[in-house]
């Protein structure tokens, strides 16, 4: 089980990560919106929050996501019950030797 700290910077969703030499990395390409999805009922999530993620189904996921195809270096997901898709950039490799088939996440409060 993986864990960041998402939180908004200038109106983008972003993470810093310094055991693996991130900072302020961004998601795009439709991760945002998966984002305000699932942090809608958590209180003030705009100045972060926790995540967890798996290759691994684990107790409490709120979203399952599939992989679709690689592209740039990246790699997109859907996440089929909200019927939303986003690409994952090559920081995904900070976390897994491969793009999983399946990232399994639960947002929670800090």
């Amino acid at each position: 089980m993986l864990v960041i700290f998402p939180y908004l910077h200038e109106g983008t969703w972003v993470f810093d990560d310094a055991a693996v030499g991130l900072s302020k990395e961004p998601f795009v390409a439709g991760i945002p919106e998966m984002i305000n999805v699932l942090v809608r009922d958590i209180a003030d999530a705009d100045n972060g929050f926790k995540l967890l993620f798996s290759a691994r189904p684990f107790p409490g996921y709120q979203v399952k996501l599939k992989w679709l195809r690689g592209e740039y270096d990246g790699n997109w997901y859907k996440w089929e019950a909200q019927g939303l898709e986003g690409w994952l950039c090559p920081a995904l490799f900070k976390y897994f030797e491969s793009a999983p088939e399946e990232i399994y996440c639960q947002a929670v409060a800090k």
